[in-house]
């Protein structure tokens, strides 16, 4: 048995997403039914927060006519479920607004506000989602967003064991629930983003993101409860991180790093803080870097997970 835990917005989902695919012959037609009104929700919440942030933001629209596409998208927007399919009228309005440098603008700054990383993604798709016959790809059901609540639970049979592979919600009021699953646990994955190191927690908007994790890890690695627990850490959307660093330095989060910006220096140091934080010289932390929407990669890194937590397994019992 395994749980996937780790702060909000870190991937643990994702990656549940890509163990279906990967280990219960992917998503079922109920799965991409129900993932329609979760992208068309996405999308809709997208305009939404990028079009407050550029009032917010004192950003203009490049051309003034977008303006009253914004209020007649609000105006519907508020008459219409955010799960339905798009009407002409609202594909129309956001089409307009998307090629506006104004708008676009205001999506570079994303970060400043919590912009979901698979937003530029949906918004590129966005005459494809629009379509009468849209059907959810895999992608957009692994990028799709919806806040997990309580906890979520997957089993599949792999290298003649079953699994049984926990998603918890990582927001600050769902961590109390995760007690309530850690029984028998066999394995722990925490799940980190990398590309978190400049932003704030939802909950707040003084807490960097990144020393909310290494709190929450320190908590996990040294609590008294997992000492016999196999722990993995999975640090998470390297893809963006690789792209991120090139520009926003690592010192916004740790000014105390003196290396490069090249991504295997700057990934390593991050990789140290967490492993720097157990206690025990006895308790090892098995790490990965990960893209939880490249499938390859997660199945790749799942099989060698399973060896770690077989091996470990078997030591604990003495038969190795």
């Amino acid at each position: 048995m395994r749980r996937h835990i780790g702060a909000a917005e870190s991937g643990k989902s994702t990656i549940a997403k890509q163990l279906k695919i990967i280990h219960m012959e992917g998503f079922t037609k109920n799965d991409i039914e129900k993932a329609k009104p979760i992208i068309y929700s996405n999308i809709i919440h997208t305009f939404i927060q990028i079009l407050q942030n550029m009032k917010s933001m004192n950003i203009s629209f490049a051309n003034e006519q977008r303006q009253s596409d914004a209020t007649i998208l609000f105006d519907i927007i508020g008459r219409m479920k955010d799960t339905d399919p798009y009407p002409p009228s609202v594909l129309k309005c956001m089409q307009q607004l998307l090629a506006d440098d104004g708008f676009q603008a205001t999506i570079k700054r994303g970060q400043e506000y919590h912009l979901h990383d698979s937003a530029e993604y949906f918004l590129g798709s966005l005459d494809r989602i629009g379509d009468d016959n849209y059907e959810p790809n895999e992608q957009d059901i692994l990028r799709s967003r919806l806040r997990t609540t309580g906890v979520n639970q997957i089993e599949f049979e792999f290298k003649l064991l079953n699994f049984q592979v926990i998603d918890v919600g990582g927001q600050r009021s769902e961590r109390r629930k995760w007690i309530h699953v850690f029984d028998s646990v066999t394995a722990i994955i925490f799940c980190v983003s990398l590309n978190c190191y400049d932003m704030t927690v939802y909950e707040d908007d003084t807490t960097n993101s990144m020393h909310e994790s290494l709190k929450l890890f320190d908590w996990i690695v040294n609590n008294e409860f997992f000492k016999s627990t196999s722990i993995i850490l999975f640090l998470n959307k390297k893809d963006l991180f690789e792209e991120k660093i090139k520009t926003v330095s690592l010192t916004l989060c740790f000014p105390e790093y003196e290396g490069t910006k090249s991504y295997d220096d700057t990934s390593r140091f991050i990789q140290k803080q967490f492993v720097n934080r157990k206690q025990s010289s006895n308790k090892e932390i098995y790490c990965h870097l990960t893209c939880a929407t490249d499938t390859q990669n997660i199945s790749v890194v799942f099989d060698a997970v399973t060896d770690i937590v077989i091996s470990n397994n078997l030591r604990n019992c003495g038969l190795l």
